[in-house]
């Protein structure tokens, strides 16, 4: 075909979110394996979100609220932010690329932590915006590095906390004195997908500055800590003049029926939050342990996931653990060309995971 296709379109490498488990099993002829690739939530989905989309298979045949109002009032009442200001997505993603859409353009620039979320750069280049990338400072996020490089031409900034693949978290002090220095007409987007398993006391909680005066956007996610990851449900919390935007180019049934069913009930089980972010814990601190007596060496993480240095190619260590049913993820594509990323699983996992790390690389 004779396609006349932009060439910043052209430009756009395809996100690569990983095989799923059962086609790799069929590939490499295993079975029994294990996945911690993926940052999911081992347990499960609330048992609570579960019963409740059981129960609401027959209204299948119904269109979704357009306007997500019961599942935007829990979300108000348990952040205690007005309604006015969350906008659901087709998990955070979609939000992402909404944003990119209402306010950036060509010759726009967007300024990306480097290494970080592969969406940001793909929604910014879909937009016909450039992405400006700042290279992470000891795998955290470069905040002065990023205010170092704003210019005219900057729109839009994307900070990852925790930042996803390193687990590291930006602090409120330094987010404060960060916010002093960026520009008014400058849209700041707080990615907090994984902020349910920071421990760290210090750590950044964006919604707190939503009545800043300033275009700052927090985005979260019902995939990881709430187990929903396959149902695709994601918010922004922001500015009223700014959800007032993103609802002119919102699709109005974005946000599956079943999807906000579930995220309303798992957002009431607190007893399944508080078992997912106990074993998250509890798990990190086995794996780091058991590490540290390999004498293997990791970095410390906020997150669900961790990287590992195993000072060997990482695309080899992906397919040796693979063969014994273990399921990582290669940084490489991420320039880290001898780092793994793995993800807290079950306790039997976690074990599993140690022997198998134990066997590939020493």
């Amino acid at each position: 075909m004779n396609l006349s296709i932009p060439d910043h379109i052209l430009s756009i490498k395809p996100y690569s979110p990983g095989k799923p488990l059962e086609e790799l099993e069929r590939e490499y002829g295993i079975g029994n394996s294990i996945k911690l690739a993926s940052n999911e939530n081992p347990l499960g989905p609330s048992p609570m979100a579960a019963e409740a989309i059981r129960c609401a298979i027959e209204k299948l045949n119904r269109y979704p609220d357009g306007s997500g109002h019961d599942l935007i009032k829990r979300i108000s009442e348990k952040l205690e932010v007005r309604p006015e200001n969350i906008v659901l997505g087709n998990g955070s993603d979609e939000i992402i690329g909404m944003l990119a859409r209402l306010f950036l353009q060509p010759g726009d620039e967007a300024i990306l932590p480097q290494p970080s979320f592969l969406m940001y750069d793909i929604m910014v280049r879909c937009s016909g915006a450039a992405s400006v990338y700042i290279p992470l400072k000891s795998l955290s996020i470069n905040l002065d590095g990023i205010k170092e490089r704003i210019t005219p031409k900057t729109r839009m900034v994307f900070v990852c906390n925790p930042n996803n693949p390193t687990g590291t978290v930006v602090s409120k002090k330094d987010f404060e004195s960060f916010l002093k220095d960026i520009p008014q007409r400058v849209i700041i987007v707080v990615d907090e997908a994984y902020i349910e398993f920071v421990r760290d006391e210090n750590f950044l909680d964006s919604v707190n500055y939503l009545d800043s005066d300033r275009a700052l956007i927090t985005l979260r996610t019902f995939s990881k800590a709430y187990g929903l990851a396959g149902l695709r449900i994601g918010y922004g919390i922001m500015p009223e003049e700014i959800t007032g935007l993103l609802n002119r180019v919102r699709q109005p049934f974005n946000a599956s029926l079943l999807a906000q069913i579930g995220a309303c009930a798992a957002l009431e089980d607190e007893v399944f939050l508080k078992k997912t972010i106990n074993m998250v814990h509890e798990g990190l601190d086995f794996l780091h342990n058991a590490l540290d007596r390999l004498g293997i060496e990791y970095f410390p993480t906020q997150a669900n996931f961790f990287l590992i240095d195993v000072k060997k190619d990482a695309d080899e260590v992906f397919e040796n653990m693979l063969r014994q049913g273990v399921i990582i993820r290669s940084m490489r594509s991420y320039g880290y060309p001898e780092y793994i990323r793995v993800n807290v699983g079950l306790a039997e996992e976690n074990v599993r995971f140690i022997k198998a790390i134990e066997k590939v690389i020493l």
